[in-house]
């Protein structure tokens, strides 16, 4: 007889849930690895974008927040506090601050005098304008009174307009009389928060929602508001309501990371859902409990049919390539949302750099030509002559006491002399201040320095400084304007004498001057105190002084180093070795006796 053959055998179900009910257990540590693995991926996301959102938040407010400081001196809004009720001054200020919010991107200016009251704004051609309105129950009105640079974020009460505040005390001399406030609208700071799975929101001292990308949850509370906190809500008006109602949220169902910004007081939070984690843990549950039960399949198979070996073997290392690649492609999705990120932070960075420098060259044109350059600068520059027409004027009325007419006639011819040349200065600093361009001259400089040392003998031989000469015998001819020569040169040597005025005696200063590699070099020293640390950096700057109110007002080496640069030279601050400054005037050698036509007619 033939065997029959044996009939396969039936698998082995009982088995199979056995073995499953065994390998259940190790679906829980999945769960909890790819978990927690999500979830550092997530924080790691969520921690970049939050900090490239507070970047973009403080380049906004660090771009306005030292206008109110620097704009306080304007003469047009110091018109207005002295004299408000004059229309054309508050016609003059409203115009200016117009002006500059529209130059600068701020939402809203105004000026205010010390009870609060608005005296002018920019808005002050619009319906909801600020002009005549009291802003002194403001946090920031009184930080400002109080010399504090006064900061509040707020829904105006006026154009109910969401912005943040920054407020500067304006002084007279040691005494405020008035405040300017700049509104820094954060809408579009908002907006650009888009519209993502995972939710923003920005919160202030009190825990009220202020900032955010839902909405409804704008000017709700985080937590519960202490007694003394609502009676401040309801003092200073910071929310359009009064009463902020609680924000409850399902603290399952968000993932939050929290920043603070010390600066302001705020914290920032970012809140993803959690689904976003569960959905890629379920995938991986999924894919292990297939995984799971492709093995008990296998299993089965193996217990079944042997003959299938090779077979089983060959779609288990497919099903395990099928998961590399799928690991593979999640892990370059993420390495390139990775690189995109740092690249759009890298961004954002240089163009916070540029607009940080774009600002200081503002402040720098601002202090020049706006902050009234032209007037200050006049008074600097005739504060010399005007001392020398006085000094002969007093010696002519000596002189024709004496019956010595032909002596007191040449006095009056030097007098005529020194006002034609205070025209040509004025002139001139009319030309500078419209930033003219003046063609060279030949300049002889032995005679253009004894001229401006004419002008300060009398303090000179006063203070008994002794002057020590090492010139050259042959004339030094320098290509520059005889003017503009001379006005440096009057302005170095009478800050040589300022700074030898607190010394005791001997009191010395140098003039030297040499020819070499196509330039000329004057040497002016003294033996006084010599540069500080902190004014050699900033000495050339304008409005930068060491002296006090009464005795300067820090544009003399402003204006001496604009003088030397239009006329193709330089100045050089040092100290000497041996004690004192040392200032090096830089000039180009020009042909002798070669002079052109003078550009710096007082007529022009």
């Amino acid at each position: 007889m033939i065997a029959k053959p044996t009939p396969p055998r039936r698998p082995r179900w009982r088995s199979l849930a056995l073995l499953a009910l065994c390998l259940a257990p190790l679906l829980w540590p999945l769960h909890h690895l790819a978990e927690r693995y999500y979830q550092e991926e997530l924080a790691s996301q969520n921690r970049q974008t939050l900090d490239l959102y507070v970047a973009n938040l403080l380049g906004t407010l660090h771009r306005y927040e030292t206008l109110p400081q620097i704009l306080g001196d304007l003469p047009a809004l110091r018109g207005v506090l002295a004299d408000p009720l004059r229309l054309e001054a508050v016609t003059n200020a409203n115009r200016l601050l117009k002006d500059i919010v529209q130059k600068t991107g701020a939402e809203v200016m105004y000026l205010m005098d010390v009870s609060g009251n608005t005296l002018a704004a920019s808005n002050w051609d619009k319906r909801d304008s600020f002009v005549g309105r009291n802003f002194a129950f403001r946090p920031y009105f009184n930080e400002a009174m109080a010399g504090r640079l006064g900061r509040f974020f707020g829904q105006g009460t006026t154009s109910a307009k969401r912005g943040y505040f920054f407020a500067a005390a304006v002084r007279d001399r040691e005494r405020i009389v008035g405040v300017l406030v700049v509104k820094v609208d954060l809408d579009h700071t908002e907006t650009l928060w888009g519209r993502t799975p995972e939710q923003l929101l920005l919160t202030d001292h009190n825990g009220v929602v202020i900032l955010t990308s839902r909405p409804d949850w704008r000017f709700r509370a985080t937590r519960a508001l202490t007694e003394a906190e609502r009676q401040a809500i309801i003092a200073i008006q910071p929310y359009p309501t009064q009463a902020p109602q609680p924000l409850v949220l399902n603290q399952d169902a968000w993932i939050s990371q929290t920043r603070d910004i010390k600066e302001t007081g705020w914290q920032v939070s970012i809140l993803a859902p959690r689904m976003l984690v569960d959905r890629s843990v379920q995938t991986v549950m999924a894919i292990g409990a297939g995984t799971l039960l492709v093995l008990m399949l296998l299993a089965g198979l193996v217990m079944q049919r042997r003959r299938h070996y090779i077979d089983r073997i060959d779609f288990e290392a497919r099903g395990r390539q099928e998961l590399e690649n799928r690991v593979a492609e999640r892990t370059a999705d993420l390495e390139g949302l990775n690189t995109r990120l740092k690249s759009a932070v890298l961004e954002r960075e240089n163009a916070q750099q540029e607009a940080v420098r774009a600002q200081d060259e503002l402040v720098q044109a601002g202090k020049l030509s706006v902050l009234g350059t032209m007037s200050a600068s006049i008074s600097h520059e005739l504060n010399q002559p005007l001392a020398a027409i006085r000094s002969y004027a007093e010696n002519a009325e000596i002189l024709l006491d004496h019956q010595r007419t032909e002596d007191a006639r040449g006095n009056l011819k030097l007098i005529g002399e020194l006002t034609g040349r205070m025209a040509s200065i004025i002139a001139h600093l009319r030309a500078f201040a419209r930033r003219d361009r003046h063609a060279p001259e030949s300049v002889a400089l032995q005679p253009a320095l004894d001229d401006a040392l004419a002008l300060l003998a009398k303090r000179r031989r006063a203070m008994a400084v002794e002057l020590i000469r090492d010139l050259p015998e042959a004339t030094l001819w320098v290509q520059a304007g005889e003017t503009r020569l001379r006005q440096v040169l009057g302005n170095l040597l009478a800050n040589a004498l300022d700074a030898l005025t607190e010394k005791a005696n001997p009191r010395r200063l140098w003039l030297s001057a040499e020819q070499r590699d196509g330039c000329v070099y004057l040497y002016i020293r003294d033996n006084g105190p010599g540069f500080s640390r902190q004014a050699l950096e900033h000495a050339k700057e304008p409005f930068f002084t060491t002296k006090t109110r009464t005795q300067g007002l820090g544009l003399g080496l402003a204006i001496c180093e604009s003088l030397m640069r239009a006329l193709g030279g330089e100045l050089l601050l040092a100290n000497h070795p041996e004690g004192g400054a040392l200032l090096t005037l830089q000039l180009r050698v020009a042909a002798p006796g070669a002079t052109l036509p003078n550009s710096e007619d007082p007529s022009a």
